[in-house]
């Protein structure tokens, strides 16, 4: 467990990465449903990179802080899910998969960002070499929390967003017996984390990647 002093230094590094991760994340799943027929988180005024919109108080605030300071390997959240009538969507079917797919990619995105801020920070000049820890402490932070969202709403547990690709691509029966599983797919989530399992499952994954990212970055 991290003391009050340590805690505060991570909460500086990580503030930003993850509440930008989850909002940008949000955001996509509602501009790709807008674009297929579904307007309902812009009409609500949900498609803004504003955090407040977005800030859900125990997945975006507590959630994270709990997990950094009991020292958890991985670090997560989740901000108020957008809105999306998958019925109003053109074709329902195909374009669930298309609004899933928005938030993973967008995660994959930000990774990028963040890899290129690493890269910056590790090669500012003299004058600017004050801000170059700070910058690549919250590079390698971004990269985290991206790659963990990604890989972890990949998982095909709706209503993750791996779920609602496979039960949008499995055919009719399958697709109907995955779906059922939404109302308890928070709890499986919940289970895997604190047995481990879910560390067992997506750390080869995750540290594959972050160790690409980070070389990437220059480190």
């Amino acid at each position: 467990m991290l003391d009050t002093a340590q805690f505060i230094k991570v909460v500086a590094i990580w503030a930003i990465p993850v509440i930008f991760a989850i909002t940008v994340h949000e955001v996509a799943h509602g501009y790709v449903a807008w674009k297929h027929g579904d307007p309902t988180a812009m009409l609500m005024g949900r498609l803004t990179l504003n955090p407040l919109k977005h800030i859900d108080p125990f997945g975006t605030i507590l959630l994270p802080g709990l997990l950094l300071l009991l020292g958890s390997p991985f670090l997560f959240g989740y901000a108020k899910p957008v809105p999306v009538n998958f019925a109003g969507l053109r074709n329902p079917k195909r374009d669930m998969v298309l609004v899933a797919l928005a938030g993973p990619v967008a995660n994959l995105l930000m990774t990028f960002f963040w890899t290129l801020v690493l890269w910056t920070g590790a090669h500012l000049p003299g004058p600017l070499a004050y801000i170059s820890e700070p910058m690549q402490l919250m590079g390698v932070a971004g990269i985290s929390i991206n790659l963990i969202l990604m890989i972890l709403n990949m998982i095909p547990i709706p209503p993750l967003d791996g779920g609602r690709v496979a039960v949008g691509l499995l055919p009719g029966p399958a697709s109907d017996a995955l779906s059922r599983l939404e109302p308890y797919g928070f709890i499986i989530l919940i289970v895997l984390l604190f047995t481990g399992l879910l560390g067992t499952v997506m750390g080869p994954v995750f540290f594959l990647l972050r160790n690409l990212f980070l070389q990437m970055g220059g480190m």
